[in-house]
């Protein structure tokens, strides 16, 4: 016996979804993956930056590359960090089971906010973790900024 099924769209999509991620395992899996598919001359690690004891401290994720590899400028308010991770001769392509790190060279670059003292710059690497410290101004500091919200006749203040 046929049966009558109503007709939902987000089964529809769950299906192409389930259908699209079988493609791109059977057609991008034998390159080893999209990343190194497409993009293996260069990868992004991954980076952070925040205000530590009255100095601009960045941080950006780099394990397995050696610190004299990395190369660490400033022109006018750009803070580029550069370097290459160089894949292991020890294994050969074929005989990995699972390879989802990331090699080759890599350029990233910040703009450092106005009151930096980009000339007293120091750099650390441990742990995979590169920490790149400069003395900021106070002018550079974040600082909290007031938001009036207004709610019908009343005003409420609010600290962001």
């Amino acid at each position: 016996m046929l049966a009558i099924r109503k007709w939902n769209p987000f089964r529809e999509l769950s299906t192409m979804h389930e259908e699209m991620d079988e493609f791109f395992k059977k057609t991008l899996g034998a390159m080893g993956g999209l990343t190194r598919g497409f993009f293996a001359e260069s990868w992004y690690p991954a980076m952070e930056s925040f205000v530590r004891e009255g100095n601009l401290v960045v941080h950006a994720e780099i394990p397995g590359i050696d610190p004299k590899d990395i190369d660490i400028s400033i022109v006018g308010n750009l803070l580029t960090i550069k370097g290459e991770r160089k894949a292991s001769k020890e294994v050969k392509g074929g005989e990995y089971l699972l390879n989802e790190v990331c090699y080759g060279s890599f350029e990233r670059t910040l703009t450092l906010p106005e009151g930096v003292k980009a000339d007293n710059i120091y750099a650390s690497y441990k742990n995979g973790i590169l920490e790149i410290t400069m003395p900021a101004e106070k002018a550079a500091l974040p600082r909290k900024v007031t938001i009036d919200i207004e709610g019908g006749s009343e005003k409420i203040k609010k600290v962001a």
